[in-house]
């Protein structure tokens, strides 16, 4: 929860904007090594959902062309879950995944230290143009210390008093956070009639349940009309917009040849990965969310409820109404980002200050 709501400020706030762009790479690999993490240690207590959930992501492998059942195999150490699959998801787990995840963090906090934190007004203070005092330090920068240093303590006091309640209190959190059926042991014999990964991971699942036969005509559509849209609209000269033609017509030979599923696994993983592009995608004149037209406040608002709607699918039992939803929804998020060099250069912005107009309140 605390990571989706950073990476939500980072987004509303342009810190991904240069010169920040490798602080946000490098966050993003934060993210999806921290999907890997939970991913592997949730099949380690071995309960029903533990099992069946691990069942059905390694098996998704299975839907890449060629290589997928030999990955699967891979994965997995056996043709089916079992003591091989515990032994290694527990080694990366414990050992190889937190040392990955360690380096990351390492290289997020090097990269912010050499550009300096962003701030909610997107003002760069140094810069070639940025004030600054007489010893050549920015006038509108803080000593780390004592500042953020009690700014930190104070925030990781308060998560860690919420978190200690959930932990001693309410630890099923209504069974969101574990799962009922996860306190029954594993049986590789007894199917649960519903399957669903932890809520963290629903959002990224409903865009995978999305991806039916019917939605790949929705996608063909779509990939046809962004070509089109690039041959006529874009300044390419005749060489490229026949590469772009081709490349069009390759790619829908290959969603009508390849089976849904596999496309499904495509975009759940595409999901994450666009995230990387952010920063060469937003084309705005200005960084922060302050100072951009107001209608992109609610359209990152409608984004976000999008987001939180996709995770509420996840957990639920597939239904006509939520595939449905679910396949507008996964639409509207590529979208979001697809589009964004578009919609991002439109509206008039706000006046920028100079300086930082921050107050601590």
């Amino acid at each position: 929860m605390v990571v989706y709501l950073h990476m939500f400020r980072g987004l509303i706030y342009g810190s991904y904007r240069k010169p920040r762009e490798l602080v946000w790479i490098f966050g993003c690999a934060i993210f999806l090594v921290l999907m890997a993490e939970a991913f592997m240690g949730y099949l380690l207590p071995w309960g029903q959902m533990s099992y069946w959930g691990a069942q059905v992501i390694v098996n998704l492998f299975s839907a890449i062309p060629f290589i997928g059942p030999d990955l699967a195999l891979l994965i997995r150490g056996d043709y089916v879950v079992g003591d091989a699959t515990l032994n290694r998801f527990f080694s990366f787990h414990v050992i190889a995944v937190p040392l990955v995840l360690l380096g990351l963090v390492v290289a997020h906090l090097l990269a912010l230290h050499d550009v300096g934190s962003n701030n909610p007004d997107g003002v760069e203070i140094k810069g070639p143009n940025a004030p600054k005092d007489a010893k050549g330090k920015p006038l509108d920068g803080i000593p780390f210390h004592p500042y953020y240093t009690v700014h930190d303590i104070m925030g990781v006091s308060v998560f860690l008093m919420v978190f200690s309640a959930i932990v001693f209190f309410a630890p099923e959190f209504g069974g969101y956070f574990l799962e009922y059926n996860n306190f029954i042991p594993a049986d590789p014999l007894k199917t649960p009639a519903h399957i669903a990964p932890v809520w963290y991971f629903t959002p990224f699942y409903s865009m995978l349940r999305a991806i039916t036969t019917e939605m790949m005509y929705a996608l063909i559509l779509c990939v046809v009309l962004a070509a089109a849209l690039a041959v006529i609209k874009g300044q390419l000269n005749t060489l490229f917009k026949g590469v772009v033609a081709g490349g069009a017509v390759v790619l829908i030979a290959l969603m009508l040849a390849i089976d849904a599923k596999f496309w499904g696994v495509v975009v759940m993983g595409g999901a994450v990965i666009i995230l990387f592009f952010l920063p060469w995608l937003d084309n705005s004149p200005v960084r922060s969310i302050r100072y951009r037209p107001d209608w992109h406040k609610y359209l990152y608002g409608i984004f976000v409820i999008n987001f939180v709607i996709l995770a509420y699918l996840g957990v639920q039992p597939p239904s006509p109404i939520g595939e449905r939803v679910s396949q507008v929804g996964t639409l509207f998020y590529f979208g979001f980002f697809l589009l964004m060099p578009w919609w991002s250069r439109l509206g008039e912005p706000k006046p920028v200050p100079s300086r930082v107009t921050f107050e601590a309140h």
